[in-house]
C-alpha cells in the first residue's frame, strides 16, 4: 500500500527554485528619475524620485529591496554622475551606457513611444538581455581632473574663436575701434583663466605622482603640448585598463563605420563619432600638428591622399593612431614613438 501525500511532497522539495532575472532601467532627468524594475520580463510600474541626494537615498533603498543584477542607465550629459556614484557605493550593480547603444536597441525593437517611463522600461529590458559589464566608480581624483580638463578645453576653443574674430574685426578699417579693444580684453581674459585653472590641474597632478608621469609621457608625442596633454589624459585615465586599442578608439567614436549591402550599396567607411566628443577633440590639433612636424605621421598622411583618401578622413587615421601610441603610453609608462605606429617602410613599398 502506497503512502499518501509522501511521494508528492518529496517529488517538490527536489524540484529547483527559479531563480528570477531582475534589472532595473533610470531614466534621468534635471529634476527627476524614473525607474522601472523588470522582474523575468515583465516590467513593474514606473516609479519618480527626485533628483537630489534625498532622491537618492530612497532609490537606493528601493532598489535594494528588489536586488537587480543590472542597474542601467545612460551617460548622458552630467546629470546621472551623481546618481551612479551613490548607487555604487549602496553596493548596487550599476552599469552606464552609451545612448547609442539603446537607440539602437529601440530601433530593434520598433519602439516609437518615447516617454521617460518607457525609456527606463527600455533601459530595465536592455540591462536582461545585453546583460552590460557593471561601471566601476572612478575616484574623485579623477573626475575633479576630467572636470578641470574639459573645462580647459572649452575655453581654448572659446579663446581660438574670439581671436578668429579679433582677425575679422581688424581686417577692416571700418571696425570700431571700442570692438577691437573688447575682443583684445576678452582674449586676455580667457588668458589668465586657462592660465588658472591650468595650475589647478598641475597641483592635482603633483598630488597623484603615477597620474604625473603618465602626462609627462604624453607630452614626448609630437604635437601633443600641455593643454593636449592634460585634456587627453582627463578623460582616458577613467577608462577600464584591461580595454583594447580598437575598444579605446571606439570609446573616442573614432572607429570606422562601413555601410554596404549586396552589389549596389557600398558606401565609403566613416567615423562613427558615437564616443566621447572631448577626447576626440583633444586629438584633433595634435593630429593636425603631427602630420605637419613629425616625419613618420607626415609619410602616413601623404601616402593615404595618394591612394585617394580626402585630407580630413587622413588626419582622422592620424587621430586613431596617436590615440592608440597615447593609450599603450598610458599603461606602459614609455616615451611616445611614432616609428611603432607608423611603419613608414611599408608605406613606402606600397
Amino acid at each position: 500500500m502506497r503512502g499518501r501525500g509522501t511521494g508528492g511532497h518529496y517529488a517538490k522539495s527536489r524540484r529547483k527554485r527559479k531563480v528570477s532575472i531582475v534589472s532595473a532601467g533610470i531614466d534621468v532627468s534635471a529634476k527627476k528619475i524614473d525607474v522601472v524594475i523588470r522582474v523575468d520580463g515583465k516590467n513593474s510600474k514606473a516609479k519618480q524620485f527626485s533628483q537630489s541626494a534625498a532622491g537618492y537615498q530612497a532609490l537606493s533603498k528601493h532598489l535594494s529591496k528588489a536586488k537587480p543584477a543590472w542597474v542601467v542607465l545612460e551617460a548622458t550629459g552630467v546629470y546621472y554622475v551623481d546618481l551612479a556614484i551613490a548607487l555604487c557605493q549602496a553596493g548596487l550593480p550599476v552599469c552606464v551606457i552609451n545612448p547609442l547603444s539603446t537607440h539602437h536597441f529601440a530601433k530593434a525593437k520598433l519602439n516609437h513611444a518615447k516617454t521617460d517611463a518607457t525609456d527606463a522600461a527600455l533601459l530595465a529590458e536592455y540591462g536582461q538581455v545585453m546583460q552590460p559589464r557593471h561601471w566601476v566608480v572612478p575616484s574623485q581624483e579623477l573626475l575633479h581632473l576630467r572636470g578641470l580638463g574639459r573645462h580647459i578645453n572649452r575655453l581654448v576653443h572659446s579663446r581660438a574663436r574670439a581671436k578668429n574674430r579679433l582677425h575679422a574685426l581688424s581686417s577692416t578699417q571700418t571696425t570700431l575701434k571700442a570692438l577691437i579693444r573688447d575682443e583684445e580684453q576678452g582674449i586676455r581674459q580667457l588668458d589668465k583663466r586657462i592660465e588658472k585653472l591650468r595650475t589647478a590641474a598641475h597641483e592635482l597632478l603633483n598630488s597623484m605622482p603615477t597620474l604625473k608621469a603618465s602626462f609627462d609621457t604624453l607630452c614626448t608625442a609630437v604635437g601633443v603640448g600641455e593643454n593636449s596633454a592634460l585634456s587627453i589624459l582627463a578623460e582616458i585615465s577613467i577608462l577600464p585598463s584591461h580595454l583594447k586599442a580598437k575598444q579605446v578608439s571606439r570609446q573616442a567614436g573614432l572607429d570606422v563605420q562601413v555601410s554596404q549591402s549586396g552589389s549596389s550599396v557600398h558606401k565609403p567607411g566613416r567615423m562613427s563619432k558615437a564616443g566621447n566628443a572631448y577626447l576626440r577633440t583633444a586629438l584633433f590639433y595634435p593630429a593636425m600638428s603631427a602630420a605637419r612636424h613629425d616625419p613618420n605621421a607626415r609619410v602616413f598622411y601623404d601616402k593615404l591622399v595618394e591612394r585617394g583618401k580626402k585630407k580630413k578622413q587622413a588626419l582622422v587615421a592620424i587621430m586613431r593612431k596617436y590615440l592608440t601610441g597615447l593609450w599603450a603610453c598610458y599603461l606602459s609608462g614609455e616615451n611616445f614613438d611614432s616609428s611603432k605606429l607608423f611603419n613608414t617602410e611599408l608605406l613606402k613599398m606600397a
